[in-house]
C-alpha cells in the first residue's frame, strides 16, 4: 500500500512539473511572492482578468503601496530593448553632475539604432543626455553619459549593481542604450522595481514627464519630443520608457497618478503596437487597486553593503544633486501576499492547490536569452 502511495504521489508529482507547474516549497523564495511564480495571468480569486493583449508578460501594480495587483509571467526574461534606459537613468542621475559639460566620442555618436544626433563637440550638458535618453530614447545619448561616468564597462557594473540591490535579479545589463546582446535580459516585474525606483527621484521625473524640449546644436538649438505617445493621449500619464528591437519586440513600463494614486505598468515582447493594451491594463489597474487582495508585491531594495571599498572611479565623481539619492532603504523587506486564493490562466495554478508555475528566485545570476 505504501508504495502504491509513494507511487502516485510521484505520478502527480510528475504531472504538475510537466504542466508548467512546481511544488510551492521550490517557488516559496520567488521575489516578490510564491504567487508570482506563475507563467500564465495571475489574478485574485474572484476578480477578473485584465483585458487580453499580445505581450508574452505584463505586471500591473501600484506604486503606492508596491502591492502587485495581477501579472502574467512576470519573472519571464526577455530582451528589453530600450526600457532598460530607465536603469541607466536610474543609475546615472545619483553619479553625475547634471551641469557637467560632456564632448561624446566619435564611436557614441555613431552608435545605431534611435539617436538624437550628437555631434562630438564640448556642447552638451549631463541633463541635455539624460533628457534626450528618457525622451527620444538617444542611443548615442546613452553611449556618451557612460563615456563621462568612466566608461561603458563602469557603467554596466553600476547598472547591475543597481539592479541587485533593487532586487532585480531577472535584470542583466550588457548595453547602456538596451540594443540587443547575448546575455542581456529584464523582466515585466524588474521594469516595474526599475520604474518605482526611479519615480522617487526628481530629475527622472522631470526627463520622463517632458514632452518637448530644446536640444543643443552646434548653432543653436532644436526641438525634440517624447516618444512616449501616452504622454497625450492617456489623463495622468507620468511617463517612463518605451523600447523595440526586432528581436525584443515591443516593451513598455510606464506610470500614471490619477486621484493620487499611481499605477505602474510594464509589458514585455509584444508582438504588435502595444499602446492601446498598455492604455486597457492601465485602466484596469485604476479600477482595481484597493478592491482585491495582492498577488505579490514590489519588494523593497537591498540594505547597503556593510564597508564597499570605494573605488578610483567613485572618488572623482561629483555630489549627488539634492533629490536624486542613490538607490538605499533602512531593511529590506520581501513582502507578498502569502498563499492566498489566486487563478492563473495558463500557467497550471489552480486556485487553493500548492502547486506554483516556473520562475523561481535565481540567488545568483544565470546566463539569460530572449525568449519567444
Amino acid at each position: 500500500m505504501r508504495r502504491c502511495t509513494s507511487a502516485l504521489s510521484l505520478a502527480v508529482l510528475t504531472a504538475g512539473l510537466v504542466a508548467g507547474t512546481q511544488p510551492a516549497a521550490l517557488a516559496a523564495d520567488v521575489i516578490g511572492g510564491p504567487q508570482l511564480a506563475g507563467t500564465g495571468i495571475i489574478v485574485p480569486a474572484g476578480v477578473q482578468a485584465p483585458p487580453k493583449t499580445k505581450a508574452s508578460s505584463y505586471v500591473i501594480a501600484d506604486a503606492d503601496t508596491g502591492e502587485v495587483l495581477a501579472a502574467k509571467n512576470p519573472h519571464g526574461r526577455f530582451l528589453p530593448a530600450s526600457t532598460l534606459k530607465a536603469l541607466t537613468a536610474l543609475t546615472l542621475i545619483p553619479l553625475l553632475d547634471k551641469n557637467k559639460t560632456v564632448k561624446p566620442s566619435q564611436a557614441a555618436v555613431n552608435e545605431e539604432g534611435s539617436a538624437v544626433g550628437l555631434v562630438p563637440k564640448p556642447i552638451y550638458k549631463v541633463h541635455d543626455l539624460l533628457r534626450a535618453l528618457m525622451m527620444v530614447s538617444g542611443n548615442d545619448c546613452a553611449n556618451a553619459l557612460a563615456e563621462a561616468n568612466g566608461g561603458i564597462p563602469a557603467t554596466l557594473a553600476d547598472m547591475n549593481e543597481v539592479a541587485r540591490k533593487l532586487q532585480a535579479n531577472d535584470t542583466v545589463a550588457k548595453t547602456p542604450s538596451g540594443l540587443d546582446k547575448p546575455g542581456q535580459s529584464s523582466s515585466a516585474y524588474d521594469l516595474a522595481l526599475i520604474a518605482r525606483a526611479g519615480l522617487k527621484l526628481k530629475d527622472f521625473r522631470e526627463y520622463i514627464s517632458t514632452k518637448t524640449a530644446k536640444f543643443p546644436a552646434p548653432k543653436g538649438h532644436y526641438e525634440i519630443g517624447n516618444h512616449n505617445k501616452m504622454l497625450w493621449t492617456y489623463d495622468g500619464m507620468l511617463g517612463v520608457k518605451n523600447g523595440w528591437t526586432s528581436k525584443a519586440f515591443g516593451s513598455f513600463v510606464g506610470a500614471a497618478k490619477r486621484d493620487g494614486h499611481t499605477i505602474i505598468v510594464s509589458v514585455m515582447r509584444h508582438e504588435e503596437s502595444f499602446w492601446k493594451d498598455v492604455e486597457e491594463l492601465m485602466n484596469w489597474g485604476f479600477a482595481n487597486r484597493g478592491k482585491s487582495a495582492a498577488v505579490g508585491a514590489l519588494v523593497e531594495p537591498l540594505p547597503d553593503r556593510p564597508s564597499p571599498a570605494p573605488s578610483a572611479l567613485a572618488a572623482e565623481r561629483a555630489p549627488v544633486p539634492e533629490g536624486n539619492a542613490a538607490v538605499s532603504a533602512p531593511d529590506a523587506r520581501e513582502s507578498g501576499s502569502g498563499m492566498m486564493a489566486t487563478i492563473v490562466l495558463g500557467g497550471g495554478l489552480v486556485a487553493g492547490v500548492g502547486l506554483l508555475g516556473w520562475g523561481i528566485r535565481r540567488k545568483r545570476r544565470q546566463s539569460p536569452t530572449a525568449s519567444s
